[in-house]
């Protein structure tokens, strides 16, 4: 091992934190040096947020066109994988190089490093051969991987991942999804809406088990219509792979497919950067020297979580005031048809505690006219402070109604006042009025 290099951050992993963070300390003027093993950029460019919706984004245009006689006319849609493919390769992802969010890195003066990266002191950290100082600190960016359940057989068959079934040039005739959370049910849908017969399998039992069970039972349905099994309370007991063929052993039941994809969550791996455990401030910091963001923290899954944190871990390694980390409207979608979105508490999270909830919910069918789909306004609320808590919008653009309900909670705003708000687009954002006033 080489002398340490000095430097004044080290950025342990470039995901969206990550590499927001090391790209703003350098442009303010400090040393750093960032370190990826993976791709620039993180999950959200190559395989999250922008390939799985261009994905979702082309089956819902096959889903339209279904949808029109009826209501436009007739049409007829044969799908076809091979533009969905090309599109993610070439014009996403760059067939999955990140030299392009390299070049960007380092125009703003960061020093790059690709490697896997280990903290092994304070201040310090080790990749391959070489070892560097942080005068100031280090922040950790290293996000999660995908968890592989321990099934018998499962590790020793060629699954899928998000990251696999992102990938694939061809699709499958056949799919089994184990696990019904927001990855696997937004992947089951496209892929059905390609052609593939899915079949989604659920240990728990309901599908979205941390959502509102309203919002379980509408995506349910709507997984129905597209023409995906659905099994729930119903846990995988063994996995095989045979011929080219997977088979997945329940208690009472096996299902058979030619691919099998396991979205059972994620979870970082703090073993393998020297870490025993992680747990952070209202201000990031993790400990000695040391910040986190993003999905590490395991504070909230998504890319405007990773860039909320990293804006305070800027701030702070700065030495600027600013406010402190606040999680209490912190919004998700899940984008299946319907969006399944929601911010805050759910009701069974609000009544464990506090004291006096109310809840309010509406069904209103004005979406439903003018989209043909199903819509659930659902709302949760203190009562003692008059103020919402929670709400869930599910629909025809679930994940933009929600945005006015965001507000709402991280605000504050009295729910005297909401009920009298005016909107835009009222036949979209009507059913906020109604579920706050059936509150009770």
């Amino acid at each position: 091992m080489s002398a340490a290099s000095k430097c004044d951050v080290v950025v342990l992993g470039l995901g969206v934190g990550g590499e927001e963070v090391a790209g703003r300390l350098a442009e303010a003027g400090l040393s750093v040096v960032g370190i990826e093993g993976r791709l620039v950029g993180g999950e959200c460019p190559y395989y999250g947020c922008i390939p799985s919706k261009m994905m979702i984004r082309a089956a819902n245009l096959l889903a339209e066109a279904r949808r029109i006689p009826g209501m436009a006319g007739a049409a007829q849609a044969t799908p076809d994988w091979g533009p969905v493919h090309a599109r993610l390769r070439d014009e996403a992802t760059d067939d999955w190089n990140d030299r392009v969010a390299v070049e960007r890195l380092v125009r703003k003066g960061v020093r790059f490093v690709r490697g896997w990266g280990r903290i092994v002191a304070p201040g310090r950290v080790a990749v391959g051969d070489e070892e560097f100082e942080a005068a100031r600190g280090v922040v950790v960016g290293t996000g999660t991987k995908a968890v592989i359940p321990p099934i018998e057989g499962l590790r020793d068959t060629p699954l899928w991942t998000n990251k696999e079934a992102i990938e694939a040039a061809a699709l499958p005739d056949s799919l089994v999804v184990l696990g019904g959370g927001a990855i696997g049910l937004e992947l089951a849908q496209a892929f059905a809406r390609f052609g593939v017969q899915v079949t989604v399998i659920e240990a728990l039992d309901r599908l979205l088990a941390l959502e509102e069970p309203e919002a379980s039972k509408l995506v349910t349905e709507a997984l129905a219509v597209d023409g995906v099994q659905v099994f729930t309370g119903a846990p995988a007991k063994q996995v095989s792979y045979v011929d080219g063929r997977f088979h997945v052993m329940l208690d009472d039941v096996g299902v058979e497919a030619d691919r099998l994809l396991v979205a059972t969550g994620r979870r970082p791996d703090l073993s393998a950067i020297g870490l025993d455990s992680l747990s952070v401030d209202e201000r990031m910091r993790a400990g000695e020297k040391l910040w986190a963001v993003g999905d590490v923290t395991g504070r909230g899954a998504f890319t405007h979580v990773a860039m909320y944190q990293a804006g305070i871990v800027i701030r702070d390694i700065l030495g600027q005031d600013g406010p402190a980390a606040d999680y209490r409207a912190l919004p998700r979608v899940t984008f299946t048809d319907p969006e399944i979105a929601s911010v805050g508490m759910t009701e069974a999270q609000a009544r464990k505690a506090l004291p006096n909830v109310q809840t309010g919910q509406s069904n209103d069918s004005t979406r439903v006219w003018i989209h043909r789909g199903e819509e659930l306004i659902k709302v949760v609320a203190d009562a003692d402070r008059g103020v919402l808590v929670g709400a869930t919008a599910a629909g025809p653009a679930g994940g933009e109604v929600l945005s006015a309900l965001t507000v709402a909670i991280h605000g504050e705003v009295p729910i005297e006042r909401l009920i009298h708000m005016m909107y835009a687009y009222p036949t979209f954002h009507r059913g906020i009025q109604t579920a706050l006033k059936s509150l009770a």
